[in-house]
């Protein structure tokens, strides 16, 4: 078997994975670019260079999400098709984490929920929640959009000064809530909070979000498993703060190795094992 390449190809950003004979993942990438054409094939162009692929050695080449749409020519001459984003999902997650039934949660511009149930793959639910969230509530709040240095400040900052705890208006723990659980999302921010713990408001704020839904979703099932993709599981707060929803919810989440890449994966698993 060939090299399969799958390409998560989003608005300006592109991830690109080469998957070999026997499900090894070889080197993922990121791209970043002005579009995602340009996205796409600077990421492609790059990815076979560093990694001294040869043209006739690719068998496939796979495309999945939002950006895919504006791709409709081979690249390169290769043969090339697209996968549903969710089934992506969905394969990705499947393939790092082998548990059934489990909800991958795709955190990306907003956020996705697709549900595994052995060989059933569905998507379940989604919302407007995420890594664009973060970034609008920073340009609007903190006068910027990087990602990684609003991160950075939270790391300096303290949400239980943004946030209104149970613990801050009832003096006991209520049936399910202890006194660390939070009453109120930016309850108690105000024109004196310091930028460091606006800061660790808005990415809690969007990740226990996050958590709350992806709970949420699972009431009508057995799901216990949630597994953790897209880039804000590369943020320091991630793991913090799911650890608290574990606790809080009695679920597991689970954030797996190369979770940033689990929707490019997914797309080149798609190919190399095709469902009936």
């Amino acid at each position: 078997m060939g090299v399969v390449i799958g390409i998560d190809v989003g608005g300006s950003t592109t991830k690109i994975v080469g998957i070999k004979e026997g499900d090894k993942i070889q080197s993922p990438m990121c791209i970043t670019a002005a579009d995602p054409v340009t996205s796409l094939f600077g990421a492609f162009g790059k990815y076979i260079y560093d990694n001294n692929i040869e043209l006739d050695d690719i068998e496939q080449v796979v495309l999945t999400g939002v950006g895919s749409a504006y791709v409709n020519s081979p690249l390169y001459g290769l043969p090339t098709k697209k996968v549903d984003e969710f089934m992506a999902n969905g394969l990705g997650a499947r393939h790092a984490l082998d548990i059934s039934p489990l909800i991958v949660v795709s955190m990306g511009t907003g956020t996705s929920f697709v549900k595994i149930c052995q060989d059933k793959i569905e998507h379940i639910a989604g919302i407007g929640m995420g890594g664009g969230t973060l970034q609008g509530l920073s340009r609007l709040l903190l006068n910027t959009h990087d990602i990684h240095y609003v991160s950075e400040l939270a790391e300096q900052g303290d949400y239980n000064k943004i946030d209104l705890l149970i613990g801050d208006v009832c003096n006991t723990d209520l049936p399910g809530l202890p006194l660390y659980a939070t009453a109120s999302l930016f309850g108690k921010a105000d024109t004196t909070s310091t930028h460091e713990d606006v800061a660790a408001g808005i990415v809690h704020m969007v990740l226990q979000t996050i958590g709350s839904a992806a709970v949420l979703c699972s009431l009508s099932t057995k799901v216990k498993d949630f597994v953790l993709i897209g880039n804000l599981t590369l943020l320091p707060q991630c793991r913090k703060v799911f650890k608290d929803l574990e606790e809080l919810y009695g679920v597991r989440f689970h954030i797996p190795m190369y979770s940033e890449y689990c929707t490019a994966i997914g797309a080149a698993l798609s190919h190399i094992h095709p469902r009936g």
